[in-house]
């Protein structure tokens, strides 16, 4: 499954969250990010990272429709307000090339763009809610009130107002605002989560206990039964599609006073899914066909968040005190691996079928399978694959690679290797290669293949293991694809050896330093 986010920022926590819910299912997900300047802290969590242009420029939804047709994406999740009514608009155009686009339609954007709108939609459902008037002059409702812009989002240029003075001064810093009473009490918001054509799975209220720059900080989940019926009857109307999140405040008469609807993923809404509401889950789950099911979500749950950096340009050089390498690929060829084990089990098959392999390789097929289908013994695949796995291979270092390691040991640089794959195939590699390290995780060893990267486990380990900090260490790797998202996220350095024999000479590139040959890593290093 490819999922691409855009205007990706700083949800780190909801990538996360679709990261583990992919683990859960045993689901295969590539996780794609969207940024303008490609410094935005939640793109060290995707997979893979594309460069728009400004939600505002006529070419965005032209290039946003590029990108999934090249990047075969599945579905899209907007995660900010200011892309919402034009990916509505166009939601016909992504889905004839195949790609969802979890939003909900133009109409119902439109009622939550313009807090006119709103507050009129809530009316008519019978909802409190503070009555908005767009001109200061007409506020008669009294003091304290609220002023806000009229499409605006995350509490900027929101302001309480105590008197006539105050509302002057603030309506000239905002050029298009509304004025409301302000309604005092318990702040809520409630996380939804509804199917493709709007039915309700999930309702999670959750009180907002503290707060910082419309973000909130501090939450408990409240599954207060009068909210969630209220929000029943919301879902009827606005039948939302995918994500949505209700701002409510509860007076102290207990009355709930309807605030606002952003129809996306809001920012806290990750705590909900883990006091399980699961709406990651759902979405891989529905996009792959299958039922929902059910969640049970633990009512009264108290989530308290912090911040966390990652490295997003690491700057000039500083003292490195330990290099870990990837394997195939980068100390050797994997393609010399490959034929290694044609020959093995070509030997075993009579000799003289290597040629007839590789060509199948170069094409693409699986060799192995299609090489006993055209001889006619396609009930010895077990035997030939175990011979192609267990193999002893004649493989050899890329020129400069046992000098490079020589090197770094005679200056007391910690080296390890960190590597995917089959434990007894990695392991006779290893050997065969006579390699002098001062440690090696293959990560299925570590208890499947879910601990291979991107996972960031290994590289945990051996940091610890060497008592680095992350800043002082260097990874070196081929894969553009998953090989540098786990050290990027660990603030360590890294080197991309763009290797053009290499099984992945192909895949795009990435932005960070590149070497083209080991020889070019103990000046760098």
């Amino acid at each position: 499954m490819r999922i691409l986010f855009t205007g990706v920022g700083r949800r780190i926590e909801l990538l996360q969250a679709f990261r583990n819910a992919a683990l859960v299912l045993n689901k295969d997900l590539k996780i794609y990010g969207a940024d303008m300047a490609g410094t935005a802290p939640a793109l060290a969590y995707c997979d893979f990272t594309r460069k728009v242009v400004t939600m505002k420029d006529p070419g965005y939804i032209e290039g946003l429709l590029s990108i999934c047709a090249d990047d075969q994406i599945d579905l899209i999740i907007p995660t900010i307000d200011t892309d919402l009514l034009i990916l509505s608009e166009n939601k016909d155009k992504f889905e004839r090339i195949g790609t969802k686009v979890m939003i909900s339609e133009p109409d119902k954007i439109r009622i939550c763009r313009d807090k006119n709108n709103t507050s009129r939609f809530f009316v008519d459902c019978g909802f409190h809610t503070p009555v908005p008037v767009n001109d200061r002059k007409e506020y008669k409702s009294g003091y304290p009130a609220f002023i806000k812009p009229k499409d605006g989002s995350s509490s900027i240029k929101a302001f309480k107002v105590e008197n006539e003075e105050e509302l002057e001064v603030y309506s000239a810093q905002i050029e298009d605002y509304i004025v409301q009473p302000f309604v005092s009490g318990h702040e809520y918001t409630i996380d939804i989560f509804c199917d493709w054509d709007g039915r309700p799975i999930s309702i999670v209220p959750r009180e907002r206990l503290q707060v910082r720059a419309g973000e909130v900080l501090k939450t408990r989940i409240d599954l207060d039964p009068v909210m969630i019926e209220e929000c029943e009857k919301l879902c009827a109307a606005f039948r939302p599609c995918g994500p949505m999140a209700v701002q409510l405040i509860r007076d102290a008469d207990g009355i709930d006073w309807f605030i606002e609807i952003n129809p996306r993923f809001g920012g806290g809404a990750p705590l909900s899914m883990k006091a399980g509401a699961r709406s990651a889950e759902t979405i891989l789950k529905i996009l792959d066909g299958e039922e929902p099911g059910e969640y049970q979500v633990a009512d009264g749950a108290i989530y308290s968040r912090f911040d966390q950096s990652v490295c997003i340009d690491e700057g000039k050089k500083t003292q490195v005190k330990g290099v870990i390498f990837d394997l195939d690929d980068t100390l050797y060829s994997e393609k010399e691996y490959v034929r290694s084990g044609y020959k093995a089990v070509s030997d075993y098959l009579g000799g003289g079928y290597e040629d007839r392999l590789w060509s199948f390789f170069e094409a693409g097929r699986p060799a192995i399978d299609e090489l006993l289908k055209e001889i006619g013994r396609e009930d010895e695949k077990d035997a030939a694959l175990n011979i192609y796995r267990f193999h002893k291979p004649d493989i050899h270092l890329y020129p400069g690679a046992a000098k490079v390691i020589e090197e770094l040991k005679k200056q007391n640089i910690k080296v390890g290797i960190i590597t995917d794959g089959r434990p007894e195939g990695q392991r006779n590699k290893i050997e065969a290669l006579g390699l002098n390290v001062d440690d090696v995780i293959i990560t299925d060893e570590l208890g499947g293949v879910q601990f291979r990267k991107p996972c960031d486990i290994a590289f945990r380990i051996m940091l610890t293991k060497w008592r680095l900090n992350p800043a002082d260490a260097v990874y070196v790797g081929d894969n553009p694809v998953k090989d540098f998202q786990a050290p990027q996220q660990l603030g360590m350095k890294s080197l991309w050896l763009k290797n053009e024999d290499g099984l992945y000479s192909g895949a795009a590139g990435i932005d960070r330093p590149m070497i083209s040959s080991l020889d070019d890593l103990s000046s760098i290093i």
